[in-house]
């Protein structure tokens, strides 16, 4: 099957122009081997490693299955943590937005009352973290009646925090008549039965990495004491000089002591912890994906399915706890068929943790001396002639696909009973515009947003200045970002 591509799977032309912008050439190994079962609605469970494109792998026949006319939630996404939640929700909003496909992400620390909002709407998809999920079932908020497709993604770390138990109450209240997809990097005992119990003759699918994170990846690891860490680490940002780089650490006092050092001293970096605000979490790693600060200093929050472009090297401060989180922590570099530097720091009394690192991975990590001060000081002066350079800023991997739609503002919603079907009337009075030229409407309280699709937007635009919705003159803009 190697010319496999994409067009081969009979997708719609709506799918296939944003795969197409969003820069997807041909299928990953898991995409090619996990769309055709969902699209014959087989249950699944797929054993893969992070960074294999397995979002992809279910959001593309997702998007495409989906009945737009309906009302009602037709998939429902489960994954650990609200990061994943969100990128989840933006790829699936990317994959179909031509086809209109709207997905909502529910997730703690962030209001009831504006997920409400959104659920009331019509919703095709919904991606929440377990908790938060369950707790808009139990107040009614979510109608399950359609959901068809079920995804457990990252099921290995659900496990691993506890959201088991939630994720089968959340089972128990689905259809049976659904499609059910598990997604893991590992596959624990307790997911095995999980699988054996809610699951229907269900197909085994497990992708064996062609390129291990050793052929990809150079792992290396210093031995060093506790208090030296931050004095090697200074030695290593010089001599390496880093592009993009995350620092993790085990705690989220670990990462205030070294992003407070890091800071002292002038470094480009930003830090990203569990007890954070989830509006600051989300606000730092979109401007660390943006590349507007150099490192990202984080506990394991960072660790899981987060899909940055360009990190070129991660550096283990402390060595993980537990060695199903190395793997996920090196994942961060070397995606996208880069290479990338992953270095770990290993105190005397260590040793167990890397041996049981080396087993799981099947390598022997080879330990590297501290660099000398020659090149220390080398690598400085290299360092300082480049601090106050600005950061050439990445464009989004939406970038291509936004370059055609333009999102308008519409200022009267809810209060003054604006419906979706009043914008589309108003927009499709425009001469030369179609329903195919209209994305997204979204309405809200007191104002509402509108997607114009294949470049028109400014025409569109320009029309509606002088034209009248429901009987009346509104202010009507380009939104803002």
């Amino acid at each position: 099957m190697e010319d496999f591509d994409f067009q081969s799977l009979h997708l719609s032309e709506e799918i296939l122009k944003a795969l197409e912008k969003l820069g997807y050439e041909k299928p990953s190994e898991v995409q090619e081997r996990v769309i055709p079962f969902v699209f014959k609605d087989k249950d699944i469970i797929v054993k893969s490693q992070t960074g294999s494109g397995k979002t992809a792998a279910f959001a593309i026949p997702i998007c495409e299955k989906i009945e737009i006319e309906k009302k009602d939630p037709q998939a429902l996404v489960l994954t650990p943590t609200r990061e994943l939640a969100v990128q989840i929700k933006e790829d699936i909003s990317n994959i179909g937005r031509f086809k209109k496909v709207r997905c909502a992400a529910v997730f703690g620390k962030q209001p009831m009352t504006t997920q409400v909002r959104e659920l009331k709407q019509r919703v095709h998809v919904i991606v929440g973290t377990p908790g938060r999920t369950l707790d808009h079932i139990e107040r009614g908020n979510i109608n399950l009646e359609g959901i068809k497709y079920f995804i457990i993604d990252e099921a290995d770390k659900m496990l691993d925090m506890g959201f088991i138990q939630q994720v089968e109450s959340i089972i128990k209240t689905l259809p049976h008549n659904r499609v059910t997809m598990l997604f893991s990097a590992t596959m624990p005992e307790e997911i095995e039965e999980l699988c054996n119990k809610y699951m229907i003759n269900q197909m085994k699918i497990e992708i064996i990495s062609k390129n291990p994170a050793t052929e990809k990846i150079h792992q290396m690891y210093y031995k060093i004491e506790e208090n030296k860490k931050f004095s090697l680490l200074n030695k290593i940002i010089y001599t390496q000089a880093p592009d993009s780089c995350i620092i993790f650490c085990n705690t989220k006092e670990q990462v205030g002591n070294v992003a407070k050092r890091m800071k002292d001293k002038g470094y480009s970096c930003n830090s990203l912890h569990g007890g954070m605000e989830q509006k600051d979490r989300l606000d730092t790693m979109e401007r660390f994906k943006r590349g507007e600060f150099q490192f990202l200093i984080a506990t394991d929050v960072a660790a899981r399915g987060i899909d940055i472009e360009g990190i070129t090297h991660v550096i283990n401060y402390d060595i993980p706890m537990e060695k199903e989180s190395y793997i996920h922590r090196i994942g961060r570099t070397g995606r996208a068929g880069n290479e990338g530097i992953a270095i770990t720091f290993v105190s005397p009394y260590e040793s167990r943790l890397l041996s049981e690192i080396q087993e799981y991975v099947g390598y022997n990590i080879p330990e590297k001396e501290a660099p000398s001060e020659e090149e220390v000081e080398i690598g400085k002066k290299a360092f300082e002639k480049n601090i106050n350079v600005k950061p050439k800023l990445k464009s989004k991997k939406n970038f291509q696909l936004n370059k055609e739609i333009t999102k308008l503002y519409i200022g009267a919603g809810k209060k003054k009973k604006m419906r979706p079907g009043d914008i589309l009337g108003a927009i499709i009075n425009i001469e030369g515009i179609t329903g195919e030229d209209i994305g997204i409407i979204d309405i809200q309280e007191n104002f509402s947003y509108v997607d114009i699709l294949n470049g028109r937007g400014k025409f569109v635009l320009q029309a509606l200045q002088n034209a009248t919705i429901k009987g009346k003159k509104v202010r009507i803009q380009k939104a803002e970002k």
